[in-house]
């Protein structure tokens, strides 16, 4: 496994687990203090995370606390920010998507000037426009890239003929999907579609909200605004059906002297050499957890146990 990642084709090298922001200012009914946020980013460098991923969509804030965490070591670390949403309610409702040439010239501005840098590393679109066509898309990147504005480009959650046309006129370097051990669906499609074009798979929400950690049972309650508290992958039913997969975690974590959050992590980095899992936390104890991923070995032998075991089971998803 290889504990350095390239960004598709680019010449930008990540560590193999990235930090994940948005749940510092999102989807946890709790907007995080700054000075805390900043330490705890610091601290995520300190660790060895490369790179750290971010969204206006997120809220202003989002993007302002990683700018002033990374101010002392800005070129030694990689920021993946989004264009696209101008408008994502906290409960993930509500989206107003913008795409167009002028939006998009007037949004990087905007995120350069939260996150106090000059340029940004990779760039996603955070969701397709279905009033712009991908190569129009594609074009403006290649004019902030000219520019030297952005460093690489990316979509978030894009059709696979959508990422085939937009590449095809300025070549992305990664997408940026779901993909954890409760969803699965792009290993069938999207996983040969980077193998194909050369790109990094992003995996959003490795650890399935906080399930795949082992440290959420049925009986969890979460705050008011927390999205799990209306997912039904947390409900009693999800919870029962998904025992037998935490259960597995459990056991591979005591044999790998780990934990099953970092079992999910090390099986995702294992699985493909492009995949970069970008776990996110508030909690300094977490940050560390989780990029010890890239200590645990699983062999091929374990992988294959792992398929055949999750083969067995009747797994309910985030959104099944």
């Amino acid at each position: 496994m290889e504990r350095l990642r390239k960004l598709g084709n680019t010449d930008i090298q990540v560590a193999a687990i990235a930090y994940g922001c948005m749940g510092q200012t999102h989807s946890y009914g709790k907007v995080q203090e700054k000075s805390d946020m900043v330490e705890l980013l610091r601290y995520a460098y300190e660790t060895g995370y490369t790179m750290f991923d971010t969204a206006p969509a997120y809220g202003d804030l989002n993007e302002q606390f990683l700018g002033e965490a990374v101010k002392p070591f800005r070129n030694r670390i990689v920021i993946a920010t989004k264009f696209g949403i101008l408008h994502m309610q906290d409960s993930g409702a509500g989206v107003e998507l913008s795409s167009g040439h002028d939006s998009i010239m007037k949004q990087v501005d905007e995120s350069l000037t939260r996150l106090g840098t000059d340029y940004i590393d990779l760039y996603y679109q955070h969701r397709p426009d279905p009033e712009v066509e991908p190569e129009e898309v594609a074009e403006t990147m290649k004019e902030l890239f000219k520019a030297g504005k952005i460093r690489a480009w990316g979509v978030s959650f894009g059709e696979p003929d959508y990422l085939k046309r937009a590449h095809k006129v300025f070549p992305l370097a990664a997408i940026e999907n779901m993909y954890n051990f409760v969803d699965r669906g792009d290993e069938a499609v999207y996983f040969p579609l980077c193998e194909e074009l050369g790109i990094s798979y992003v995996s959003a929400c490795p650890l399935a909200k906080g399930l795949l950690s082992g440290r959420l049972n049925k009986n969890s309650t979460y705050r008011e605004g927390d999205w799990r508290g209306r997912m039904a992958l947390f409900n009693e039913e999800s919870m029962d059906k998904n025992a037998p997969l935490l259960e597995l975690l459990s056991e591979l974590a005591e044999k790998k002297h780990a934990t099953p959050a970092q079992i999910s992590l090390a099986w995702e980095i294992t699985k493909k050499p492009y995949i970069i899992p970008i776990p996110g936390t508030t909690k300094k104890e977490r940050v560390r957890e989780n990029i010890g991923g890239m200590d645990v070995e699983l062999t091929g032998q374990d992988m294959l146990d792992i398929e055949e075991a999750l083969g067995h089971m009747d797994i309910i998803g985030m959104h099944s």
